[in-house]
């Protein structure tokens, strides 16, 4: 059993998703740490993006893998099983690790190229003084720092959007526990005073119609989500 259906599908689904962006993803970091290895222009080409777009695309990437694991960790919390729970819980730990692990390979990429303009444009000025001809030189490397910057920014903001999710999704998991125990206790008490079966299944009805809304509220999140993530791309 893999999960109920939710906003990306079933577990599986989502986690067969999640698995194949981190394939792309981890390819795209090795083509772009490449690029900083390579000297000339027509390496960087044969890449298909330059280092600042490939930079941005593996940053929104990253951040997608990372609401996959928001999906799937709300999808497996539903297994009936203890074992199969525990099964799933270890694979989306794994996902949300690996995606971290490149989250912070492409931040010290992002470090060491930064340095790396400092260090050319100061040595562009230094010649500039002796030659007085880097004018075109120094415009070539504030164009890359722009860049730079830009990606940095919409990183930013996707993160901040993450961490939002993040915080509502949490929230909805504690109500949804706050709801499932107040039932519980509520039920034993109707129990206890004998109260007749259709009293109880209208408050069974009225639980259902909560936990949907519950369920709409979370794929409207997801997909405010990711229509900001589309924007910014």
């Amino acid at each position: 059993m893999d999960g109920g259906a939710g906003g990306g599908g079933t577990l599986s689904e989502v986690y067969q998703s999640a698995k194949r962006l981190l394939l792309r993803t981890r390819d795209a970091l090795e083509r772009l740490e490449r690029l900083e290895c390579s000297a000339t222009a027509a390496a960087a080409a044969a890449g298909g993006l330059d280092s600042p777009e490939l930079s941005a695309s593996i940053r929104r990437d990253v951040v997608q893998i990372q609401s996959l694991c928001i999906e799937m960790d709300r999808l497996w919390r539903f297994l009936g099983a203890k074992s199969q729970r525990d099964l799933w819980r270890r694979k989306v730990e794994q996902v949300a690790e690996e995606a971290e692990s490149l989250k912070v390979s492409l931040d010290k990429y992002s470090s060491r190229n930064q340095q790396k303009m400092m260090e050319a444009k100061e040595r562009a000025e230094l010649l500039g003084r002796a030659n007085g001809d880097s004018a075109h030189v120094l415009s070539i490397f504030d164009e890359e720092a722009q860049a730079m910057q830009s990606a940095r920014n919409s990183s930013r903001m996707l993160e901040e959007s993450y961490a939002t999710g993040v915080a509502i999704l949490s929230k909805y998991s504690e109500q949804r526990e706050r709801l499932k125990k107040a039932q519980r206790r509520a039920l034993d008490i109707l129990n206890t005073v004998g109260l007749s079966n259709s009293v109880l299944k209208l408050i069974e009805r009225r639980h259902h119609v909560d936990k949907w809304i519950k369920y709409a509220g979370m794929i409207l999140t997801l997909i405010i989500l990711y229509a900001f993530w589309r924007w910014t791309r």
